[in-house]
């Protein structure tokens, strides 16, 4: 049992904490010991009241007397709704002390992307991407750690942070191992609920085991009432005490405090009046205390309890409708009282109020003694208070969504504003909660199509099912017109597609187009539909859509960017029937101006989404100008990190740039990117086309490399099987899987993957072989057990390919010909394929033509060749094979 010792009231919380801290003083002696060494994360969970604060202090100044840099900040039952509440105040001490130079220096790239979320720099003209903003805080701490080391983070009350800081605080915790920093998180346990609660439970598995805080014993408790009290304080009493506040330690204070002030004699004579005391000092006789006060006083801790941060006798004031003098009496009233108090300047939190509640249960019992009606009321002061400092109508917000509806025009459109300033920074959920208030107010008829159409759009990418809904009934009412109902019209189309109902996305599209006059508004729309059949994996396709596709596409000059999309998504249908290359490239370069994309259509611009330009940049890749698709690979790529966009749109531009690399045969560079591709695409979630995207790539490059048995793990670990999403993937993932499943041995299944892939094909009339490449492989399979039938399949592909016309479809075609061959005919044609390939950008697949003309000719200079080739791309298993070859050769000889 822990020594009990006499020590100060003050210090009653940290009664028998012996073994918290010395945990804490191991964390600290590793973190000082070396800059190198790895974070460590430590979770105090306990009850209100069991000093988790004190503790926190404790740490603080042990912490500070080591010469450690500490930034703490607290969560508020009031806050929550605040988004990156907690985390600016743990961060802002340390960048509002630099000039906004020195804070863009350290901060490097991610200062336009974080700095508006921590409330440093304005946010710039575009919504900003939530997972972007949280990888920028990840980042912004990660810097100044390393600045400020050796740093110690103390976040209190964390089950009342809002859910931007948990967010960030998961992933921060995550990234601890590389990073020489202590974080030290204080929560209750069951407070929060849904996200939030999952977000703590992420955190506490990242530190191992959490540390519970127990209730003080009544040894403890006994030496802290003769502590406080004196010696005088006798066993029956000390016991009662105890009985009474149940070991807690912030009641066992607050109620010594009241035996003082009573003049009670502890004695056990006495003990009877304990309880009535310990009512008085918590609840309603906390309530009571505050009526004894007078009304004044009263008025002043209701505001306090209202504005819940930053309280100054100032704004208090004006709260409570009273004079500055009378504001002034009652704030010291209420610190004499023990209600409030002033902030420890050594705690570093950014708040720049002159008060604050003495404990978190003070402020929660004083907020909810407050009547409902006059709670209400005050919020809607509060909330012109906030607005008239200049705080701005995000940080007024919270206090709006407290106000009772009330057809209030003006507060309809304060919480538009608000919504839209919580987008800017990136937080959705905030301008969902503001939207979703406003509705109830609710708004003006005119107004009230444009509300919900605002909604549906800050819920698009966090929850499509419910975008569906605010989307169609915004349709469905008068007020939306114009280039705006197309916009909803086209938003509406990206939720059911992102909640996997493409078929309806179309089915809607096409619609709508149907009412519009011809104009730019139905051009748009049928560009639109298109783009969705055009991505979209079923066969139930429209009836001659490639057809009235292409009949539209021959009137488009490329005025404008309707008209270019058009143009793109010809070219895309094109080269996914196996057209003329040529033909489909002089389509994708009419949809650019002066080769580059037109302005409207860059990547981080919404009116059109990524899904085209990256049928834009796929076209070009399966017709050999790997040229240009890896410039729009890349250039994806920079715009999105430029602009902090770290979601699905960079794990897809990963994704595609990695099949741009495994393309060219960069296959090493290719199962980079591709990892990198997944990593992210996990933090979206499994199952979206983007996550299909990542695992299709990752495991045809592995097959490619010759790590078969990686391959596989891959594709178990993923769910890289049937059934397959309803959006079409790149490459084919029916023949990737095919391929793999021939690669483990498994040629009977290989076989029916395949002629899976071939029926879907047809029915989709997508015959470019190098994209749907099902009929190179199942020739293969099929060479012994039906030749007659391989070689037919192999002169299909030499059709395709020929019909396509680049050195890569061709080169692959000849490559299965030749394996269908043998003696001086296999020898010809794999020397023809050799010579188309050569010519082609697909490096690892001259490098296995090379290898397997070499094997034909029986030439070890061939064999050299493709072996220097295959080293080149990383393929491993293509050099095992040319190896073994030269080696039989020798042999041989």
């Amino acid at each position: 049992m822990t020594e009990v010792r006499p020590m100060a009231a003050s210090s009653a919380s940290l009664w028998e904490r012996d073994e918290e801290v010395a945990a804490v003083e191991r964390a600290i002696d590793v973190l000082c010991a070396d800059r190198s060494s790895a974070g460590s994360l430590l979770v105090f969970r306990g009850e209100s009241g069991l000093g988790k604060t004190a503790l926190l202090t404790e740490i603080r100044h042990r912490a500070e007397r080591r010469g450690c840099t500490v930034w703490s900040a607290r969560g508020g039952e009031t806050l929550k709704s605040v988004p990156f509440n907690v985390v600016r105040q743990l961060l802002q001490p340390a960048l509002v002390s630099l000039m906004p130079e020195e804070a863009r220096e350290y901060l490097g790239d991610w200062y336009d992307i974080a700095g508006p979320a921590l409330g440093i720099t304005d946010p710039g003209e575009r919504q900003a991407d939530p997972q972007g903003v949280c990888d920028g805080l990840v980042a912004a701490v990660r810097r100044l750690a390393r600045r400020d080391w050796p740093l110690v983070l103390l976040v209190d009350d964390a089950h009342w942070a809002d859910q931007e800081t948990l967010r960030w605080l998961a992933a921060f915790a995550e990234r601890l191992d590389d990073l020489s920093v202590l974080v030290v998180v204080a929560r209750r346990p069951g407070e929060a609920g849904g996200e939030s609660a999952r977000l703590l439970d992420a955190v506490a598995a990242t530190a191992g085991p959490v540390t519970t805080l127990s209730a003080l014993t009544p040894d403890a408790v006994a030496g802290l009432t003769r502590g406080t009290l004196g010696e005088q304080a006798d066993a029956p009493f000390c016991r009662e005490v105890w009985a009474v506040t149940g070991g807690n330690p912030y009641e066992t204070v607050e109620l010594l405090a009241k035996v003082q002030d009573s003049e009670l004699e502890p004695a056990e004579s006495s003990a009877v009046e304990l309880r009535p005391l310990n009512r008085a000092a918590r609840g309603g006789g906390l309530v009571a205390r505050l009526e004894e006060l007078g009304i004044d006083a009263t008025r002043f801790a209701w505001a306090a309890a209202i504005l819940g941060a930053e309280i100054s006798v100032h704004q208090v004031a004006r709260l409570a409708g009273m004079s500055r003098d009378d504001a002034a009496r009652c704030a010291e009233l209420l610190r004499t009282a023990r209600i409030l108090t002033e902030p420890d300047p050594a705690s570093g939190q950014a708040d720049d109020g002159e008060l604050e509640f003495v404990h978190p249960l003070i402020a929660s019992a004083v907020y909810n003694s407050i009547p409902d009606a006059l709670r209400t009321a005050m919020h809607g002061i509060a909330a012109q208070v906030v607005a008239d400092s200049g705080r701005g109508g995000a940080a007024a917000s919270r206090h709006l969504l407290q106000v009772h509806p009330d057809d209030d025009e003006e507060l309809v459109e304060q919480l538009r504003e608000a919504a839209r300033e919580h987008l800017a920074v990136g937080a959705p959920d905030a301008a969902r909660r503001c939207l979703e208030r406003a509705l109830l107010e609710p708004p003006l008829p005119e107004v009230h199509a444009r509300v919900l159409y605002e909604l549906g759009c800050a819920t698009l990418l966090t929850a499509p099912a419910t975008t569906i809904g605010h989307l169609r009934t915004a349709l469905a009412m008068p007020g939306l017109d114009g280039d705006e109902r197309v916009d909803a019209v086209y938003r509406l189309s990206q939720a059911l597609l992102h909640n996997d109902q493409l078929e309806e996305a179309v089915r809607m599209v096409e619609a709508e187009a149907a009412r519009q006059a011809p104009g730019p508004a139905r051009l748009r729309l049928q560009a639109v539909q298109y783009m969705w059949e055009g991505i979209h994996a079923s066969e139930a396709v429209s009836p001659g859509r490639s057809e009235s596709l292409a009949e539209l596409a021959r009137t488009c000059t490329g005025r404008d960017n309707s008209e270019r999309a058009l143009l793109i998504l010809r070219g895309f249908d094109a080269m996914t029937h196996g057209e003329n290359a040529e033909e489909v490239v002089e389509l994708c370069d009419r949809s650019l101006v002066n080769g580059r994309l037109a302005p409207g259509l860059g990547w981080t611009d919404t009116e059109w989404g990524i899904e085209l330009l990256m049928m834009l940049a796929s076209a070009y890749t399966y017709t050999d100008r790997l040229d240009r698709a890896d410039s729009l690979f890349n250039e994806a790529l920079r715009a999105y990190e430029s602009a902090g966009w770290s979601g699905g749109h960079l794990a897809i531009a990963h994704a595609y740039l990695g099949l741009g690399h495994r393309r060219r045969g960069r296959l090493r560079e290719a199962e980079e990117t591709l990892r990198e591709s997944l990593r992210l695409a996990e933090r979206v979630g499994r199952g979206l086309p983007l996550y299909w995207s990542a695992t299709c790539n990752l495991v045809d490059t592995l097959l490619a490399r010759g790590q078969v048995d990686e391959a596989w793990q891959v594709a178990e670990q993923y769910g890289f099987a049937p059934p397959y999403p309803s959006t079409i993937v790149l490459p084919d993932p029916r023949s990737v899987r095919g391929r793999l499943l021939l690669a483990v041995g498994r040629t009977k299944d290989a076989v029916n993957e395949l002629e899976a892939a071939e029926k879907a094909a047809a029915a989709r009339g997508h015959h470019n072989p190098v994209l749907v490449p099902w009929a190179v492989d199942l020739a293969r399979a099929l060479a012994t057990e039906d030749p007659a039938r391989a070689a037919r399949l192999a002169a299909d592909v030499r059709r395709h390919a020929e019909r396509l016309g680049t050195d890569t479809a061709i080169g692959e075609a000849l490559r299965c010909a030749a394996f269908l061959e043998t003696g001086q005919r296999a020898v010809r044609l794999a020397a023809q394929a050799v010579t188309y390939l050569e010519s082609s950008p697909c490096q690892y697949e001259h490098a296995a033509a090379r290898v397997e003309y070499g094997i034909a000719a029986r030439s070890a200079a061939e064999l050299n060749r493709g072996l220097t080739l295959a080293r080149s791309c990383g393929a491993d298993g293509l050099v095992a094979q040319a190896r073994e070859a030269l080696r039989t050769l020798e042999t041989g000889r």
